[in-house]
């Protein structure tokens, strides 16, 4: 996962290959980073987890109960490219326990008494630890030596932790009732907390010539980047609109309830194997990696587009495994190229990248809830949503922006989109 390291000519005039001396310090930095994005992960779904006994207790509807994650995701989207600069500023691994602190006082604050106007108001500041955290662990884990596969484990552990939380929060509601989901929170960042704790500092990497040239305004206003966040969005975003309506889509097909789930939860947990995936081929086979996103995409779009009229549960089940792997292979990729693109600014450029794909979530989230009260009952959305994520192929990123390059170092023959 890390290379090793070869010693200075010895005594003897050979060259002896040795231990990475910083192995154990870099495998602790990547237990840090992807506890990081965990955490971030199960901070936003715990609540989703009983959605139904947090409306009992607090005496409001599901709906209000959405806009307490809503609020968390506007926050977790406004705090990209601020928690990004930072980030670069300071390290990952001190805004990263910065970030764990207020997640947890959050949790703490939020368990107090089952009032509305502090739960909105506790999940509206976590979601800024959630944004910050999520930016941290992945800046983290590469600033400390961690290869684009370990990029890729990241954002499957960052789905992971809410994957988690959706199944662990429930068997902590009978002993625990209504303040389930905070301990949950509570508990992954703390753990979060101590595992980055132990880890390598990362000060040291942002020493170097030609620190600080990447103004904010060069940041908003660089193509290439908007190249990658609309690809993230066309994956990452088509995956988590999906994995929010899907369910309602296949109850309407004449699925049951509880098949419907279990369909739908493919469309976000296998992005755990996908992420992963991408990372490996960025690191391995860089060649293939270009070919395996143009595919993943379509393969989203045509699962998307599949599932608009998946009545049968083996065609529901193959489109729901095609927007599962379409959502993650480009991952890695998308991050390697933007800190490669901004070098002396890898957390902003992260958080200029993911914020756009948070964004577009936000928004087109409801628009696609109501495209179940036209005719088709959803099935006019999910067609809509898979022509524009196939669109999203026009503005494919080259070779060199997706931080593709031969191990030889020579200059791609194919960099042109």
């Amino acid at each position: 996962m890390w290379p090793v390291r070869r010693n200075p000519l010895d005594p003897t005039g050979h060259r002896a290959p040795t231990r990475e001396p910083t192995r154990w310090p870099a495998q602790r930095a990547a237990a840090g980073g992807l506890a990081l994005g965990a955490a971030s992960g199960a901070n936003i779904l715990n609540i989703g987890a009983v959605p139904d006994v947090l409306a009992g207790r607090y005496g409001v509807s599901l709906a209000t109960v959405g806009l307490f994650t809503t609020v968390l995701l506007v926050m977790h989207t406004a705090a990209q490219i601020p928690g990004g600069r930072a980030i670069d500023r300071f390290g990952a691994r001190k805004v990263g326990l910065l970030a764990l602190l207020i997640a947890a006082l959050c949790n703490v604050g939020a368990a107090v008494a089952p009032a509305p106007a502090l739960l909105l108001g506790a999940r509206a500041v976590l979601g800024v630890g959630t944004g910050v955290a999520f930016i941290a662990g992945l800046d983290y884990v590469r600033a400390v030596g961690g290869s684009a596969l370990v990029q890729g484990l990241f954002g499957g552990f960052s789905m992971g932790g809410g994957a988690l939380a959706l199944l662990v929060v429930p068997q902590l509601e009978p002993p625990l009732g209504w303040r389930a989901p905070f301990v949950f929170g509570l508990a992954s960042a703390v753990l979060a907390g101590v595992l980055l704790a132990l880890g390598p500092r990362d000060a040291a990497r942002r020493a170097g010539a030609g620190a600080g040239q990447t103004t904010a305004l060069s940041l908003v206003t660089d193509r290439r980047l908007y190249r990658l966040a609309i690809l993230h969005t066309a994956t990452f975003g088509l995956g988590l609109l999906i994995g929010n309506w899907v369910v309602a889509l296949l109850v309407r097909l004449d699925h049951s309830p509880s098949g419907a789930g279990a369909i739908g939860a493919l469309t976000v947990g296998l992005t755990m194997v996908s992420r992963p995936l991408g990372g490996w081929l960025v690191k391995n086979r860089p060649d293939w990696t270009r070919r395996a996103v143009i595919a993943s995409v379509l393969a989203g779009a045509l699962g998307c587009a599949g599932l608009a009229g998946a009545e049968s549960t083996p065609v529901a089940i193959l489109c729901a495994t095609a927007v599962g792997i379409g959502a993650g292979i480009s991952f890695a990729p998308v991050f390697t190229g933007a800190v490669r693109l901004k070098p002396d600014a890898p957390g902003a450029a992260i958080g200029v990248v993911n914020m756009w794909g948070n964004l577009a979530v936000l928004v087109a989230t409801p628009l696609l809830g109501l495209a179940f009260s036209l005719p088709g009952e959803g099935r006019i959305g999910f067609l809509v949503i898979a022509a524009l994520a196939a669109a999203a192929l026009l503005t494919l990123p080259r070779p060199q922006d997706l931080g593709l390059a031969p191990a030889d170092g020579r200059a791609l023959e194919s960099s042109r989109p």
